[in-house]
């Protein structure tokens, strides 16, 4: 499943170079993920009612290009791999030319909701993640 998440660059987002603050683009791609979240049907609620949370654990991000006030973004989010209690989501954040301007992958855990700690991902959630081939 991917999720397609559009914005357009405010002049808050700017800094003193006149292009977006690196920090945005780490909310750009969480706004991405709550999209996906959303789509997937499995919003905070739903966690909460199968008694888990994610945390983010990890993000490698790569910025590629500027982006300036105005710009018309895209936020891909696809789901790449998942593990026992982690999951790796890939982002692309895309502007309206069709160029890359950052891409991520960014791993999470998923973590019961009283004890804190790591907790297998429930199958509504694995179901979204390929399948890893045993070949």
């Amino acid at each position: 499943m991917q999720a397609k998440l559009s914005l357009v660059v405010r002049s808050t987002e700017i800094d003193v170079n006149g292009h977006v603050n690196n920090a945005k683009y780490l909310e750009y791609l969480e706004w991405g993920r709550e999209e996906w979240y959303e789509q997937a049907k499995l919003p905070y609620e739903a966690f909460l009612q199968l008694g888990i949370q994610t945390v983010t654990v990890n993000i490698n991000i790569n910025y590629r290009r500027e982006c300036r006030q105005g710009d018309q973004l895209t936020v891909i989010t696809q789901a790449d791999k998942a593990g026992r209690s982690s999951y790796v989501l890939r982002q692309e954040i895309v502007n309206a030319r069709g160029e890359v301007c950052a891409d991520a992958l960014v791993t999470s855990v998923t973590m019961d909701s009283d004890t804190r700690k790591s907790k297998p991902m429930p199958e509504r959630l694995r179901t979204l993640f390929p399948e890893v081939d045993a070949n």
